[in-house]
C-alpha cells in the first residue's frame, strides 16, 4: 500500500465544530485523486460511489438532479440504465459494480412482474445492496466503516421501529448479523442489549435522546472518535485521507445547518464526550483486530 507521507504532512487540522475547513469535500478529493495509487484509488472509489447511488436513482426517476462528487458522469450512468433495461448487461466500456447491475435490474423487473424489494422503498433497497458489498471489501478500515454506519442507521431505525410501533423488514437494511437480530427483536418490541459492538451501549442511550440535533452531533462525535482511534497507527497511508475526506464531510453538513441554538452546547460536548467516547471505541478496536 502506497504512504503519502508529504500529502498528509501539508494537510492542515480541522476540528469537528470547524466553521469554515480550508478545502471541501469535492476541492480534496479531486486534489489528491491524482495522487493515488491504481489500488488507492478503487478505495477511494467505495467512498465515492455513495453519491452515484443518489445519481442512479435520480436517473432512473428522470429527475434533474446530479452531484458531480460522483465516479460517474451523467452520460455514463444514462448510458448503464439504457443498455440494463434494453440488453440486461452493462456497457463493457464502464466498470460497473455488481450492486448497481442487481439493483437495476430489480428495478426494471418491477414494471414487468410482480416482484418487487418487499416492503422497502428504492433508496433503501439500493443503500442495502450497497453496504452488503461495501462491507465485504478488501480495505478492512472501509469495511468497518461501512459497518459502524450501517449498525448506526438500525440501530436508530429500531428504536423508532419499536417507539411507533412500525414493521422492521420495512425500515432495517443489510444483512449483517445486527440487521438480522434487529429485525427478530423488534417484532418483540425490544432492543439488544449486549452485542460483539462496544458502541452498541452508546448507541442505545443516543436513540434515547429526544432533541434530534442533539442526537444527529453525539452520533457524529462517536463517528469522528472511531476515525481517530482507528488510523491512529495509519498516519501516512490511503485510511488516513479517506478519514479527512469523511471528516470534511461531517464539518460540510454542520456547517449547512442552523446551529445558533446549539453552537455552544455541541462545542462543550464534543470536549465531554471525546474521553467517554475514546474509551469504548479504543475497546472496539481492540476487540476486532
Amino acid at each position: 500500500m502506497s504512504k503519502y507521507y508529504c500529502l498528509i504532512a501539508g494537510l492542515p487540522t480541522i476540528t469537528l465544530d470547524d466553521t469554515k475547513p480550508t478545502f471541501t469535500v469535492a476541492e480534496f478529493t479531486h486534489e489528491i485523486e491524482p495522487e493515488l495509487s491504481v489500488a488507492d484509488k478503487d478505495l477511494l472509489r467505495w467512498y465515492l460511489l455513495k453519491y452515484d447511488n443518489l445519481n442512479l436513482l435520480a436517473s432512473l426517476r428522470n429527475q434533474a438532479l446530479f452531484d458531480e462528487k460522483g465516479v460517474y458522469t451523467e452520460a455514463d450512468l444514462k448510458d448503464i440504465c439504457e443498455m440494463m433495461e434494453n440488453e440486461d448487461r452493462p456497457p463493457q466500456s464502464i466498470d460497473v459494480p455488481t450492486y448497481f447491475i442487481t439493483f437495476i435490474r430489480e428495478y426494471f423487473a418491477r414494471f414487468e412482474t410482480t416482484e418487487t424489494f418487499g416492503k422497502q422503498s428504492l433508496d433503501d433497497r439500493l443503500s442495502a445492496l450497497y453496504y452488503n458489498e461495501a462491507t465485504d471489501c478488501d480495505n478492512e478500515f472501509l469495511a468497518e466503516w461501512f459497518a459502524l454506519n450501517l449498525n448506526i442507521g438500525n440501530i436508530m431505525t429500531a428504536a423508532n421501529c419499536r417507539k411507533y410501533g412500525l414493521d422492521p423488514a420495512q425500515y432495517i437494511i443489510g444483512d449483517n448479523e445486527l440487521a438480522s437480530q434487529l429485525r427478530k427483536l423488534i417484532a418483540q418490541q425490544i432492543l439488544p442489549t449486549t452485542n460483539s459492538q462496544d458502541y452498541l451501549n452508546e448507541l442505545l442511550m443516543i436513540s434515547e435522546e429526544k432533541d434530534l440535533m442533539m442526537r444527529e452531533k453525539r452520533l457524529d462525535v462517536l463517528r469522528w472518535n472511531w476515525l481517530e482511534d482507528y488510523t491512529y497507527y495509519k498516519t501516512f497511508d490511503i485510511e488516513a485521507l479517506i478519514t479527512y475526506i469523511l471528516r470534511l464531510e461531517m464539518i460540510e453538513r454542520w456547517i449547512t445547518l442552523d446551529k445558533a441554538g446549539g453552537e455552544q452546547t455541541f462545542r462543550k460536548l464534543v470536549g465531554g464526550m471525546k474521553r467517554e467516547s475514546q474509551h469504548i471505541l479504543k475497546n472496539f478496536k481492540d476487540n476486532n483486530k
